[in-house]
């Protein structure tokens, strides 16, 4: 019996629910670790990046009007997705960042127990960051949290799976819509949690995952002015893309809080703001 090739994938573009060639039709290789070949993954464009803002600008409201238990639920069934793929991540992870398989193991169910973590805070969010308010009158005062709509992430390439999933599923929790800018060397585990969108709750445009140059894409995401908040958490030159971004009044989170609970609730009130309630006692 002759021995097969390889099917060499092309992993695509995440954007609007489906999985996109650039509308460059470029592509580029990835390497592993060990400078082997890993993969090929679609390129992106500056429009791409558009396109992936206007999705996202689509899916967050309806996102933002489910209750927040749905939302945790929702989340809860993404995280059992992502259990049930364990091991595709592990090897990605490992061939990736060069680590053994054991601690690539450790690193993606790291990643899923955060991811179980933030959906647990999707019904109590509300209470912690908000809260009913003192005052002087026959009045009811209300602090609620909102979603700032959508928030473009620059994920990190130290933690391919694990890092990403802080970055990603934080805004998500509080009602935002999310444009990922994958690493561009490392950018597998993010895809293959994009494409596990397409069969997850989330609705379609919610998540949407961008692979290629972040020179080239993450000053038209930080420039963008639908996009209300940015996690720098990868970026190379965070200052310069958060000047980018000044013009628009975008909410920016220039560096990733460490993997804690105290890290998590940081990430949490990142890209939030607070409405008041005024109703009148009695009525």
């Amino acid at each position: 019996m002759s021995e097969r090739l390889n099917v060499r994938k092309t992993y695509k573009l995440v954007i609007g629910g489906a999985f996109v060639r650039s509308e460059s039709g470029r592509s580029y290789e990835v390497t592993g670790a060990d400078g082997a070949f890993l993969a090929n993954v679609a390129r992106a464009s500056r429009k791409d990046v558009r396109d992936a803002v206007r999705a996202a600008e689509g899916a967050q409201p309806r996102w933002a009007a489910q209750g927040a238990m749905l939302r945790g639920q929702v989340l809860y069934r993404f995280a059992e997705m992502a259990e049930a793929r364990a091991g595709e991540l592990a090897d990605q992870v490992s061939r990736a960042e060069g680590v053994d398989g054991a601690t690539a193991r450790a690193s993606v169910a790291g990643g899923i127990d955060r991811l179980v973590w933030y959906a647990g805070w999707a019904d109590k969010v509300g209470q912690v960051l908000g809260g009913a308010n003192d005052v002087a009158g026959p009045f009811f005062n209300f602090s609620v949290p909102v979603p700032v709509g959508v928030v473009g992430v620059v994920a990190p390439a130290d933690s391919s799976f694990a890092g990403l999933v802080d970055a990603l599923v934080a805004p998500l929790v509080t009602g935002n819509a999310v444009v990922v800018l994958a690493s561009e060397h490392r950018p597998v585990p993010a895809v293959l949690l994009g494409e596990m969108t397409a069969t997850s709750d989330l609705p379609a445009g919610l998540v949407n995952v961008l692979s290629g140059p972040l020179d080239e894409l993450g000053p038209v995401l930080a420039a963008h002015e639908a996009v209300d908040g940015l996690d720098l958490t990868g970026a190379r030159d965070p200052g310069a893309l958060a000047a980018l971004a000044a013009d628009s009044i975008t909410r920016v989170l220039h560096a990733g809080p460490p993997a804690t609970p105290e890290g998590g609730l940081q990430r949490l009130r990142a890209f939030v703001d607070t409405t008041t309630v005024w109703h009148t006692v009695g009525a």
